[in-house]
């Protein structure tokens, strides 16, 4: 287990799925971690219990809407507030509106302002944190759609390929400060969510990926771990995929 003893860490959207997963992984690698939801409160609060069952940690939650420029300086404030620091910074809130493109209207903004501009905005809080201990790590998560580009999903493949992007380039300004930036980047999951998944889903997966099975949020969030600790120093700049071998890059 990656050792993350003595980091503080903070989780965007660590009430369920994934995000749960990542928070619990975290903690149980040591970390002191917070993490944000928007409208679940008794969701949040089943995490918290979770993680202080399996780890021993008290972790804290705000509820925020991450695409508030007053939610995010107050998440962050807060953070630094109990936590005295801020090391690891996981963007892992983001949302889907589906659909055609030349259907599509408000959607292509909704997506992009959640899934790009609130990680980026919330990236720059952290890094000015970061840079007083010449050490952080900035995880984004992000999604093989960005890859595959899925049908009805143009605002959301478009969001995480920027998501991508932008991880580079923060990545080459960042190192020399010991920074590093990282894309996370989950196929098809086995969650509550997926359970109903159809068919085609299935089917795709089963004879595409090299692994013939849907990821689990577990097998991303230990993936996350790694990348935050000292043992993937040399690690930046790079989208890791975690998709059973769904993309071969």
């Amino acid at each position: 287990m990656c050792d993350l003893s003595g980091k503080a860490a903070l989780v965007t959207g660590g009430s369920r799925g994934l995000g749960r997963a990542i928070v619990l992984e975290l903690a149980a690698a040591g970390a002191d971690v917070a993490y944000c939801y928007r409208e679940n409160a008794e969701a949040a609060q089943s995490v918290a219990a979770a993680v202080e069952s399996k780890s021993g940690r008290k972790p804290f939650f705000v509820q925020a809407d991450i695409t508030s420029r007053e939610d995010r300086a107050r998440l962050i404030a807060e953070t630094s507030r109990r936590l005295g620091r801020l090391d690891i910074l996981v963007n892992n809130a983001g949302t889907r509106k589906d659909g055609l493109a030349v259907q599509m209207g408000d959607a292509w903004d909704r997506v992009l302002e959640l899934d790009v501009t609130a990680p980026f905005r919330l990236t720059q809080l952290a890094l000015k944190m970061m840079l007083k201990q010449s050490w952080g790590r900035v995880i984004n998560i992000g999604s093989v759609a960005s890859r595959i580009g899925l049908s009805g999903q143009a605002n959301y493949s478009a969001a995480k390929a920027a998501l991508e992007g932008l991880t580079r380039s923060l990545a080459q300004e960042y190192g020399k400060r010991g920074i590093t930036v990282n894309t996370v980047s989950p196929g098809f999951l086995e969650t509550d969510l997926t359970e109903d998944a159809s068919t085609y889903a299935r089917e795709y997966v089963e004879g595409h990926a090299a692994l013939h099975r849907f990821a689990t949020p577990e097998a991303v969030a230990s993936v996350v771990a790694f990348v935050a600790s000292d043992k993937a120093w040399a690690v930046t700049g790079q989208t890791i995929n975690v998709d059973c071998g769904l993309v071969k890059l």
